[in-house]
C-alpha cells in the first residue's frame, strides 16, 4: 500500500519568473478548440489585440514552481479537481511570478487527496492569479489523517432546463495538439500506453476538457469576454476521448453558474461553479 509523505505539507517551491510570449497563448487557445472564429484568442493582430483564455494560467510556465510531492508512484496519482481564481485579465505576454505549496494532504479512505496551491503575480507584486489542484493518490488513504470539509455541492436543480448549453466537437488530433502545453503523457497519444492502464485508446487531458468548458462558459454565459470569469472549479468525474462531443450546460445560481459538463458516456465534469467579475 502506497504511503504519503506528511511532510512534504506546507512545502513551499519559488519563486519563480516564468516569462511567456504571445505563441504560448495562442498555443494554448488552439489546444483547447478555439479556432478562426475566435480570432481575438489565436491571433495576435486581432482587432483590439490578442485576449487571453483565463484557464491559460494552469499552463503558464508548465511545471514551473510546482512542489516536490515526496516518494510517491506517479502512475498513481489522478487529477481529481481544478479550480482557478483570475484576479485581472492576463496579459498577451509577460513575466509572471510564480510559487506553489502543498496546503494539505487529505486522508479520503480509499487514497490521500494533495492539495496545491500555486500562485502568480506580476514582478511588481500585483496578483495575477491562483490556482489549487486536487491530486489523489490511488490507494495511499487510511493512515489516521483529517478528512478534509465536506465536498461544496453545486448540483444542477432537478427538472430545470440550463441556462446555456454549449456543444463542442473535440477533434479527432486533440490530445496531440494540447500535449505541446506541457503535458507529454504518453496515455494522451500512445495506444499502447493507453491500453496498459485500461483503456481501449488515447484519452483527452483532463486540463484540456476543463479549458473547452472555460470556453463554454465565456462564450454561452460571458458574452464570450475572456476577463469576465474570476474563478472556476470543477471535478474530473470521467474520461473525453477525442472525437467526443463535450455538452457543457450552465444553471444560473446565487453567486454564478452551476456547470456540468458531458459527453454521451456520461458526466465528466461535476460539481462546477463558475462566478464572474464583479468590477
Amino acid at each position: 500500500m502506497p504511503t504519503p509523505d506528511l511532510s512534504v505539507i506546507g512545502r513551499r517551491t519559488g519563486p519563480v519568473v516564468v516569462e511567456y510570449e504571445s505563441k504560448d497563448v495562442i498555443l494554448y487557445a488552439l489546444g483547447v478548440g478555439a479556432g478562426i472564429d475566435e480570432l481575438d484568442r489565436v491571433y495576435e493582430g486581432a482587432p483590439g489585440g490578442l485576449r487571453v483564455l483565463p484557464s491559460f494560467c494552469v499552463v503558464m510556465g508548465d511545471r514551473a514552481a510546482w512542489p516536490d510531492l515526496g516518494d510517491v508512484d506517479h502512475s498513481l496519482l489522478l487529477h481529481g479537481e481544478q479550480r482557478i481564481v483570475v484576479h485581472r485579465p492576463l496579459p498577451p505576454s509577460g513575466r509572471v511570478v510564480k510559487t506553489g505549496e502543498v496546503t494539505h494532504i487529505f486522508d479520503k479512505g480509499k487514497g490521500a487527496l494533495y492539495v496545491v496551491r500555486m500562485t502568480g503575480a506580476l514582478e511588481d507584486g500585483t496578483p495575477l492569479f491562483e490556482t489549487e489542484s486536487g491530486i489523489f493518490y490511488v490507494g495511499a488513504g487510511g493512515f489516521g489523517g483529517d478528512r478534509g470539509p465536506g465536498a461544496r455541492t453545486a448540483s444542477p436543480p432537478d427538472g430545470v432546463a440550463p441556462d446555456f448549453s454549449v456543444n463542442q466537437r473535440i477533434g479527432d488530433d486533440q490530445a496531440a495538439l494540447y500535449r505541446l502545453c506541457g503535458d507529454l503523457n504518453p496515455l494522451h497519444i500512445d495506444p499502447e500506453a493507453a491500453r496498459r492502464v485500461g483503456f481501449d485508446r488515447p484519452i483527452l487531458h483532463g486540463l484540456c476538457t476543463y479549458g473547452f468548458a472555460v470556453r463554454a462558459i465565456l462564450d454561452g454565459a460571458l458574452d464570450g469576454d475572456v476577463g469576465a470569469l474570476a474563478e472556476f472549479g470543477a471535478r474530473f468525474s470521467g474520461v473525453v476521448f477525442p472525437g467526443d462531443t463535450l455538452t457543457t450546460e450552465g444553471w444560473r445560481a446565487s453567486d454564478g453558474w452551476i456547470i456540468q459538463a458531458c459527453t454521451a458516456n456520461g458526466i465528466v465534469l461535476s460539481n462546477g461553479l463558475a462566478k464572474a467579475r464583479s468590477d
